[in-house]
């Protein structure tokens, strides 16, 4: 189903040569999608390691080459589908298994971005899916900033997860991307300048941005609905929604507000960021959602702050693990991912 030749032609025409961990990756991937695999070893690959090291490039240019049912999806938005998925499912006796078959209806390989594990809830649903997957024959890969034993770490539940965390050591081919390359780095800027510091020079600046993204001029500030709560915009067009910072993410909002924003407009502009707002951990969180989210849907991301915004999160980093947003910070104020906006999300 995944030719190995294919997935080296789709990372040279982005100048890019496999590292030994990218190949290690290609080949488990070949692996498990040929006939027999199972006999072979394994029944899904896992990758993982730090930010930026190109798990997400060799499984976005394998998935894309991939000649099957196949489906890919954020962990984030998996979470939400499954558990709205379950409160609409008639009473029965496994609720969880009705749902989880159905949604596997017709899938021969299933792709999990940034899967993680820190919610006890969330655990018993993903040991039970994982289970009924495999069960069922499909191939998975997952990519993961952790390393399976480091899932659930909470010591309070983390042995509840054990028997999975041995199910992914036992039926998944575990490859740790340990190079020191991150590939978000160093790219070439992008035309449309993303983060803008200080706030007086996004004055002039923002409503230029709004236009050249949205195609006219903003709007007077409004009230629009996000996930069904109120959200005040300063405006909000058909392609480009602007709004402040605390309306964002100082409120009290979840991924599930950021998910449905993600869904509704391709742009998004954050207004008046004052960076010490950051040091609060739940005000922080919420911004680290809405970076993901925007990140994973190739979303065009603005940010109006009050001093510069990496480092100022680079900053933080003694107390939190940055690393990642930092990178993909990084990555989306590139050259190379303004262009992959151009290209519809899957």
């Amino acid at each position: 189903m995944i030719d190995a030749a294919r997935i080296a032609q789709a990372l040279a025409e982005r100048h890019l040569s496999p590292d030994p961990r990218q190949r290690d990756t290609i080949a488990a991937l070949t692996r498990l999608t040929s006939a027999g695999a199972s006999q072979n070893g394994f029944d899904g690959v896992y990758c993982y390691g730090r930010p930026g090291r190109g798990k997400s490039l060799v499984v976005d240019a394998a998935f894309a080459v991939a000649v099957c049912e196949k489906r890919r999806v954020h962990f984030h938005e998996f979470l939400r589908d499954i558990h709205r998925q379950l409160v609409r499912e008639p009473k029965c006796d496994d609720r969880l298994a009705a749902v989880a078959n159905r949604w596997l209806d017709g899938v021969e390989l299933l792709c999990f971005d940034e899967f993680h594990v820190h919610d006890i809830a969330d655990a018993f649903l993903i040991g039970r899916f994982l289970d009924i997957a495999l069960a069922r024959g499909v191939r998975l890969v997952l990519t993961s900033n952790y390393a399976p034993q480091q899932l659930l770490p909470d010591p309070e539940f983390h042995e509840r997860f054990e028997p999975t965390i041995a199910v992914i050591l036992q039926r998944f081919a575990i490859i740790h991307f340990d190079g020191e390359t991150d590939y978000r780095m160093g790219g070439e800027a992008a035309r449309l300048t993303r983060w803008i510091a200080p706030l007086s020079a996004a004055r002039d600046v923002l409503p230029m941005r709004y236009m050249a993204l949205e195609g006219m001029p903003a709007s007077a500030p409004s009230e629009v609905r996000v996930a069904g709560r109120a959200l005040t915009a300063r405006s909000a067009g058909n392609r480009v929604l602007w709004a402040g910072f605390d309306d964002l993410c100082v409120a009290h909002r979840s991924h599930l507000d950021y998910l449905a924003l993600a869904e509704h407009w391709s742009s998004l502009i954050v207004d008046d960021l004052h960076v010490e707002r950051l040091q609060r951990p739940d005000t922080l969180q919420r911004f680290l959602w809405l970076i993901d989210i925007c990140y994973d849907r190739r979303r065009t991301l603005l940010i109006a702050s009050d001093a510069p915004l990496i480092p100022a999160l680079d900053a933080l980093s003694d107390w939190r693990d940055l690393s990642r947003t930092i990178s993909r910070l990084a990555e989306m104020g590139s050259l190379d991912y303004e262009r992959r906006t151009l290209i519809r999300p899957r």
